[in-house]
């Protein structure tokens, strides 16, 4: 590990350990030339996961997109970053458990409802009008009915 002060490559590593979720790693170092200190981290390596679009298109599983769409569903809404971040890491665990080397487009939304659902109500409602496309209000209704039999 190259030195951030001055780029030398001999580094000892001082400390080690496990962040608060366990899947990386906190080291600090000390460069072995100029005795300066400084903090690596160190992560599995997950091997790449593709997401099947709608229309065919293929393209790599980003979960900030995922924090995207929960941020922009929850506004103004009484739920905390922290459960999202969770419901985040939770979506990620489940796609990289799966095996599978691709998913759909549609997997990630049935997973981004579900957590929703749990965690604001009226956040569920936005992201499935919006990830379903209600061509109308029946449609809406009919989803908002679903929601009120599982209460």
């Amino acid at each position: 590990m190259k030195c951030p002060f001055c780029n030398t490559a001999d580094s000892k590593v001082v400390d080690s350990r496990p962040t608060d979720e366990g899947s990386v790693i906190r080291r600090r170092r000390e460069c072995i030339k100029c005795g300066k200190r400084f903090t690596t981290y160190e992560k599995i390596e997950y091997l790449p996961i593709l997401v099947v679009k709608k229309d065919g298109r293929r393209e790599a599983f980003d979960s900030n997109k995922i924090m995207t769409g929960l941020l922009k569903a929850c506004e103004k809404r009484p739920v905390s970053v922290r459960d999202l971040e969770a419901a985040v890491q939770d979506i990620e665990k489940q796609v990289y458990n799966s095996l599978e080397q691709e998913v759909t487009s549609k997997q990630i939304g049935e997973m981004v409802m579900e957590k929703l659902k749990a965690l604001d109500e009226v956040a569920f409602v936005r992201f499935a009008s919006v990830y379903r496309q209600f061509k109308d209000i029946n449609t809406f209704m009919d989803e908002l009915k679903k929601l009120l039999e599982e209460k």
